[in-house]
């Protein structure tokens, strides 16, 4: 009991002179004291020296609390959501953001930088990006000049390079001779297999361009990518990539196809370059949730992670990239290669290509799918009805989450494209902007 009558004696202490030295006792609002934990060290403590010592580290614990910031948002990840809602939070509504991430740079998976040749490489494998919305090229124009590209990629098969995706060119590849875009479609439509509903990625292919296309083309393409045939994905995999019968052989089919002229690092220090965003690299979310106060979290990491897998861990596939460097400008004719039916890897990039960096050098970069296990990094959710399920677990609990906001694709359990999330991040914007009364 005299331990405990001290121990509440120097609590009192404490608030009072506190009290002398702050205006109207402030410090009891920034400052929680859990006086059960206290007592049990206290009990814990058999001289007065040692509770002289612990009041003297109270003392100077609460004199850290009362001189740390309270931030508005505490947002983590520097990649796209987590930047572009830093960055309007801060600018269009004057909010304090502190941005953390686990890593030791910016920009998330859209991260790049030079190799030890100079030549540019996108750090996560290539991100191509894309949009049909002025809005997000407006918003992004903000903080970036851009290097207009038409993504080509070739296919690797049968010995030969083939024009990919699958165009008029592919079909005069096929049968040797030149053709019409009427000729294609008849004979695409002989080769297609009849099925109104797809259900999978499989059935959406052979109703597309039939069997002998499907198996050379995607078939084992997809098995390499996800280690699942392509009957047991969702049909929206393979059903992202188009066939067209014209000769238009881009990759993708938006109307603006550009990448950041100084690179995707070089926007996103721009972006987080206002004055009330402070970014913290190779911090983990954890103990910066503990320690720091702020008032609402900003969540775009993996949401059964944030809930410490308590369903179960989501599943996803892990990519390892092999680099080889060449005393020659180019290594092959295109941006991207596929090699659906050859090699361990699916596809090797030659990013000179497309960021038309002039070097007597050249780095190609090889990708090699794998299983993801604790230490590998998370790119793409399995999309199976399964997994969905169980993310579906975690979404409902997220929804009954307060004062967080979970925003992203591994937050959401779902690939989406870059311009995607900077419309989701946007949205999120819209809603978050007004909730708190910012001091």
């Amino acid at each position: 009991m005299v331990r405990e009558a001290r121990g509440f004696f120097l609590l009192g202490e404490v608030g009072l002179w506190l009290d002398k030295f702050s205006r109207g006792g402030d410090w009891r609002r920034c400052v929680q004291l859990d006086v059960s934990v206290h007592l049990r060290r206290l009990r814990g403590l058999r001289s007065p020296a040692g509770l002289r010592m612990l009041g003297k580290g109270m003392v100077l614990g609460l004199f850290h609390s009362v001189g740390a910031m309270t931030w508005d948002y505490l947002i983590v990840g520097a990649g796209f959501a987590g930047a572009v809602l830093a960055e309007r939070l801060a600018s269009q509504s004057g909010a304090s953001c502190l941005v953390i991430d686990r890593r030791d740079h910016i920009g998330g998976n859209a991260h790049d930088a030079y190799d030890a040749h100079g030549v540019l490489l996108h750090s996560y494998g290539p991100h191509y990006f894309r949009t049909n919305s002025d809005r997000i090229v407006d918003y992004l124009s903000q903080f970036t000049e851009w290097r207009r590209v038409d993504y080509k990629i070739l296919s690797w098969a049968r010995g030969r390079f083939w024009q990919f995706p699958i165009n008029l060119n592919t079909y005069e590849q096929w049968i040797g001779r030149e053709a019409t875009s009427e000729e294609m479609e008849l004979a695409m439509a002989s080769w297609r297999v009849p099925i109104d509903h797809p259900k999978n990625s499989e059935e959406v292919m052979i109703s597309q361009v039939g069997v002998e296309l499907y198996e050379m083309f995607f078939k084992n393409y997809t098995r390499k990518q996800w280690r699942r045939d392509a009957s047991e994905l969702d049909a929206s995999v393979c059903g992202r990539i188009p066939v067209r019968l014209n000769r238009d052989d881009r990759y993708l089919s938006e109307k603006f196809q550009a990448l950041p002229k100084d690179g995707y690092t070089a926007m996103f220090r721009k972006m987080l370059a206002h004055r009330k965003i402070e970014v913290r690299l190779k911090t983990d979310y954890r103990q910066a949730r503990e320690e720091i106060r702020h008032r609402h979290l900003i969540y775009t990491g993996a949401i059964d992670a944030y809930f410490e897998e308590c369903y179960g861990a989501l599943p996803y596939r892990s990519l390892r990239f092999e680099r080889e460097t060449f005393e020659q400008e180019f290594f092959q004719p295109a941006l991207q290669v596929n090699y659906p039916n050859d090699h361990e890897f699916t596809r090797i990039v030659e990013l000179k290509h497309a960021t038309g960096q002039r070097l007597p050098v050249t780095t190609i970069v090889r990708e090699y799918p794998e299983d993801f296990s604790p230490g590998r990094e998370a790119y793409y959710p399995i999309p199976a009805p399964e997994s969905r399920a169980l993310y579906e677990r975690y979404a409902a609990r997220a929804a009954a989450e307060t004062g967080t906001t979970f925003v992203g694709r591994l937050a959401s359990y779902r690939y989406y494209n870059m311009d995607q999330v900077v419309g989701m991040a946007l949205a999120e914007f819209s809603r978050l902007a007004g909730r708190l009364v910012l001091d």
